[in-house]
Order: C-alpha cells, then sequence, then structure tokens
C-alpha cells in the first residue's frame, strides 16, 4: 500500500462520497473511478495524468463575498441559520447556475429539491427548509459536518476555487 498526500478540498470530497460506514477512501476512489466506465479497467491501468483535474470555470462574474454581509451573518445565531444564509446568499450570486445544486445527493438521500415534498419523499425526517429568496428547499436535519460538505460541494459546483471553497465552508 502506498500513502499519498492530498489537499483537504480533495480530502472532503473523497470523504463525502463514503457509501458506507467504514468505507475506506481506496474503495471510494476505486468506485468513482471506475463507475463512468463500462467495463472494469484494471486500477494499474488508470493513470493520474489520464484524470480530469481541471476546476469548473465560473460562468459568471458575481461572487457570494459580494452578496454575502458578516453582519447579516452574525446575526444568525444557529448553525441552521448561517446554513440557509450562505445558501441564499449562494444563489443570489448565481442565479442561472444554482439549479445545479439539484444534482448534489447523498447516497441515499437527496440533499436538495424545488419542493418540501420532493425531500419529504425522499426519506424520513431530513427536516426540509426553504432556502430564502429561492425556489429551492434544503434538507437541515444533518449534522454540521455534513452541511460543511454539503457546502463544499454546491461551492464547488458553482466554480469557486479551493481557497474561496473553504472559505464559504468556514462561514457556517
Amino acid at each position: 500500500m502506498k500513502t499519498i498526500e492530498i489537499d483537504d478540498d480533495l480530502y472532503q470530497f473523497i470523504a463525502s462520497q463514503t457509501q458506507e460506514i467504514g468505507e475506506s477512501a481506496s474503495d471510494i476512489l476505486r468506485r468513482l473511478l471506475l463507475q463512468t466506465h463500462a467495463a472494469q479497467i484494471p486500477l494499474e491501468s488508470v493513470s493520474v495524468a489520464d484524470m480530469d483535474t481541471k476546476k469548473p470555470e465560473k460562468t459568471n462574474t458575481g461572487s457570494v463575498f459580494d452578496v454575502l454581509s458578516q453582519q447579516d451573518l452574525s446575526a444568525e445565531h444557529s448553525v441552521v441559520g448561517r446554513f440557509l444564509f450562505i445558501l441564499s446568499a449562494l444563489a443570489r450570486a448565481h442565479k442561472k447556475e444554482f439549479a445545479q445544486v439539484l444534482d448534489i445527493k447523498g447516497r441515499n438521500r437527496l440533499y436538495f429539491a424545488r419542493s418540501e415534498h420532493e425531500l419529504q419523499e425522499a426519506g424520513s425526517s431530513t427536516n426540509p427548509k426553504s432556502i430564502p429568496n429561492t425556489d429551492f428547499w434544503v434538507i437541515t436535519n444533518s449534522n454540521t459536518t455534513r452541511k460543511k460538505m454539503m457546502l463544499t460541494e454546491v461551492a464547488t459546483t458553482l466554480g469557486y476555487n479551493s481557497a474561496d471553497v473553504e472559505k464559504i465552508r468556514d462561514l457556517l
């Protein structure tokens, strides 16, 4: 077995893809790398050079930091309140692209939907809440670590670089 060093944001992404308790990073990477191939390719034949490591380009000039007020954020005393506030700010900054959050899901759970009913139908004890000033809903009964992972995935999906993704996650 070999040991490699990876950036924190990449580690968070790998950890967020866990499908069962105790699943190793190797198992997660093997599943993610091989799921797109119809035939099982021997892992030895996959090289780092073959992987697309480019981050998505931002599709607009807006930034959550342009619409996010630290003063307003500090007025939110609960984790759920800050979570919803940050998501709302991301939605304001990325009106056209924000619908991409609907593709962010857990193994057996929807995280985002267009209605409360859709989230309730997808699982029990989801405690769906409306993201303020949007047509989107999000589950809120997950722990703080999961909420941070969700923010990480949202920011990454919207094209933020790893430093800004970390800043956004740490706002929670």
